[in-house]
């Protein structure tokens, strides 16, 4: 299974949880973490279903907000590399297959592409930071 890094559970929403950091400095090669990649895309977005069979399996979540939320870190991250990478996943996330089946229970209700920072200024209760590793 490749699930997320982390769940959190709200009294309103799951947060589905995945972070990658290549921008720090005991990153090993950070020029090879491509995120515009295909496969790192298909690494995010196989993330989120695998968690996703998990939630739905275990009846977690159910009759919540299911919010995904990529934290990622890397040698130059800015708003436009994030939103293309958010838009990526959102076209390969299953937001066009719950308009089809229309179930009532929805699969996903947000997808986002933060740094730390971004993280921190919306969920301030969970927060966030870089540790240093020895």
């Amino acid at each position: 299974m490749s699930d997320v890094d982390y769940l959190v559970e709200t009294e309103k929403e799951i947060l589905l949880i995945e972070y990658k950091n290549a921008d720090i400095e005991e990153a090993v090669h950070p020029e090879r973490f491509n995120i515009k990649s295909d496969k790192k895309i298909n690494n995010l977005v196989k993330k989120y279903y695998d968690s996703l069979h998990y939630l739905t399996l275990t009846k977690k979540g159910k009759n919540k907000r299911k919010i995904y939320v990529c934290i990622l870190e890397y040698p130059g991250s800015d708003g436009v590399s994030q939103r293309y990478v958010r838009n990526r996943l959102a076209d390969k996330l299953p937001f066009a297959l719950q308009k089809q089946i229309n179930s009532g229970e929805k699969l996903i209700d947000e997808v986002h592409v933060w740094t730390i920072q971004d993280w921190n200024q919306q969920y301030g209760e969970f927060p966030a930071s870089k540790i240093k590793i020895r």
